[in-house]
């Protein structure tokens, strides 16, 4: 299977089809297909701009499909050291510098670099996307949008009941985390730092792509895990976020493709490309896909 995020500056349309914000300047739109090759596709049709959409970009559209082919030979991976750390489970490494060694075979070169900020990603995220979430669910209290409770009593038996009903659990704890972050006394010591340090952060990406072509890293520090497995440790499922993030807070496109297997479960390979660099890491990532068989293996027991 085949992850592509970070589309967010030529997707529009998909919005007419019944996309929520969440956090308005993180939500990127992406598809999930058996290779790099359908999310080719499904680009190519989905990428465009939408007058409806403020967060649409005005420009030109590649043929995503008719550059998959491109030759990898002088391509300039970045490895990402923050990634490469000891939270990396050691088998997810493998499998990932496996997937690396078969760039170099294609004709890729490659070499580390530092984004010294990156580590602060998962607080920087978890201030922004929370405050931005609590302030796009505002409308969902059952007037006008979203689920509305039977039988209120008065106006804020409505708004209670509509938004207690109609939000998951952890839908309601960032939206209680957003609020908080956003109220009075709280606004400069947390959010508008964090929007400081999220500039840093995408500083460092800009610094590193003068050098590289792409960068690439682990998907996540471990193998996938079981459906439901971590419901109970929300902490847990924020730290599986700490590589991919970072993307999202430089509003960069980025690709997750499988490399390999670590006991029966599959691990994942990051590839992230500067702005309006889609055609690049799809054909990044199709060369990989060319070259192995990790995209068409299923673990066992998935249907």
């Amino acid at each position: 299977m085949c992850g592509i995020t970070g589309l967010k500056p030529t997707y529009g349309r998909v919005s007419r089809y019944g996309m929520i914000a969440f956090a308005s300047s993180l939500d990127q739109a992406g598809v999930l297909t058996a290779g790099a090759a359908d999310a080719a596709l499904m680009l190519r049709e989905m990428a465009g701009f939408d007058a409806n959409d403020s967060t649409s970009v005005d420009t030109p559209v590649p043929d995503y499909v008719a550059t998959l082919e491109q030759p990898l030979a002088g391509l300039k991976i970045g490895l990402l050291q923050e990634f490469f750390d000891k939270g990396l489970d050691p088998e997810n490494e493998r499998r990932v510098r496996e997937a690396l060694q078969v760039y170099e075979q294609l004709g890729a070169k490659l070499t580390v670099v530092s984004l010294p900020n990156l580590p602060l990603s998962v607080p920087v995220y978890y201030v922004v996307a929370p405050a931005e979430c609590s302030s796009n669910l505002a409308r969902f209290d059952g007037v006008r949008f979203g689920h509305r409770c039977e039988n209120p009593r008065d106006l804020t038996d409505l708004y209670r009941r509509s938004r207690g009903e109609g939000f998951g659990a952890e839908v309601k704890r960032r939206i209680m985390t957003g609020t908080y972050v956003l109220s009075a006394g709280y606004y400069d010591a947390y959010y508008l730092k964090a929007q400081r340090v999220r500039q840093l952060i995408s500083a460092d990406f800009g610094r590193a792509f003068k050098d590289v072509d792409v960068l690439m890293g682990p998907t996540t520090p471990t193998p996938a895990f079981a459906i439901g497995a971590k419901t109970a440790d929300p902490i847990t499922m924020y730290l599986n976020d700490i590589y991919t993030i970072g993307a999202n807070l430089a509003g960069l496109p980025a690709v997750s493709i499988p490399c390999g297997f670590v006991q029966d479960l599959p691990v994942g390979l990051q590839i992230v490309g500067p702005h309006f660099s889609e055609a690049r890491i799809l054909a990044v990532a199709h060369a990989l896909q060319r070259a192995t068989d990790w995209h068409t293996r299923l673990p066992p027991g998935y249907a």
